[in-house]
């Protein structure tokens, strides 16, 4: 076998024992009111607000992590600039645990940026689009940094689907590479997937990815009238207690986000229903 084989297959094994316990350790206390899961919102839910607002709202919810969309955390911001942003979030006790989705190429100096970006606000992981040619450059990065890349699927896309659209597209890309590339699954864009005849149940989805989930968009979605719709919503058809149960059963311990795409201009009170959903289901999970 050929040494450079050797060294990536040794290279793969000593990540592979360490990676789970990092992020273990670096995620962020666990609220009691979730069963012990790390829940917060993904800020594009408010992309209609700006910054305080967004975190006025997030706070109002209960919620104490987000995963933040540009909008609210822009990638040039200047060293004060993000200075202020940090203290706002400290001061609305809402802490970054995420960032994204950001796209990932080839280009190793431009990749690094964004993982600079990501270490100067604080994050675990940076939600990801990457192109297939990214991941030596992620390899590197992630052990570097030890910050993890969640690959997050986008669904139908125009008039076919998007190249992350399931857990298999994924593990089968990054199942050779660092421990720390993984997925953030949007459990609403894997059921959007029966808008192209293929049912992908977000249950399965989050089993097959095991120890690589590193977040999670939780929405729902009404295929019929192609729109989220709050936790419980009769349209609705997300297992939310399933997905709780396997995200236990696979010791998940990344950061749920709960997204709501629908009503950008006043998501408050659906959101709310989301949270209270959540918590239910969470309690009776033990």
């Amino acid at each position: 076998m050929p040494s450079r084989e050797l060294n990536r297959r040794s290279f793969l094994a000593t990540t592979a024992a360490t990676a789970t316990g990092l992020l273990a350790v670096r995620t962020a206390p666990a609220a009691d009111d979730f069963g012990g899961f790390n829940v917060g919102v993904q800020s594009y839910t408010y992309r209609n607000f700006d910054l305080e607002p967004m975190l006025k709202k997030t706070k109002e919810l209960g919620l104490k992590n987000a995963e933040f969309y540009s909008k609210h955390i822009p990638v040039d911001s200047t060293a004060d600039k993000l200075k202020a942003i940090l203290a706002l979030c400290k001061e609305y006790e809402v802490t970054p645990l995420g960032f994204g989705v950001s796209g990932f190429t080839k280009d190793h100096d431009k990749n690094k940026k964004l993982f600079d970006f990501g270490k100067a606000v604080g994050v675990k992981y940076l939600s990801a689009d990457p192109a297939m040619d990214s991941f030596d450059s992620l390899d590197k990065l992630c052990e570097e940094y030890k910050i993890a890349i969640a690959i997050h699927p986008h669904g139908p896309a125009g008039k076919g689907r998007h190249q992350w659209w399931s857990a298999e597209v994924i593990m089968k890309a990054v199942k050779d590479h660092h421990k720390l590339i993984g997925t953030c699954l949007d459990t609403g864009h894997l059921l959007r997937m029966e808008q192209l005849n293929e049912k992908l149940d977000p249950v399965q989805q989050i089993k097959l990815m095991g120890d690589r989930n590193f977040a999670l968009h939780l929405k729902d979605h009404d295929n019929k009238k192609k729109t989220d719709v709050p936790f419980g919503d009769p349209a609705g058809i997300l297992d939310v207690p399933g997905v709780l149960k396997m995200l236990k059963e696979v010791k998940f311990t990344g950061h749920i986000a709960i997204e709501y795409e629908a009503n950008p201009n006043d998501p408050s009170p659906d959101m709310k229903k989301c949270v209270a959903y959540v918590k239910q289901a969470a309690g009776k999970l033990g």
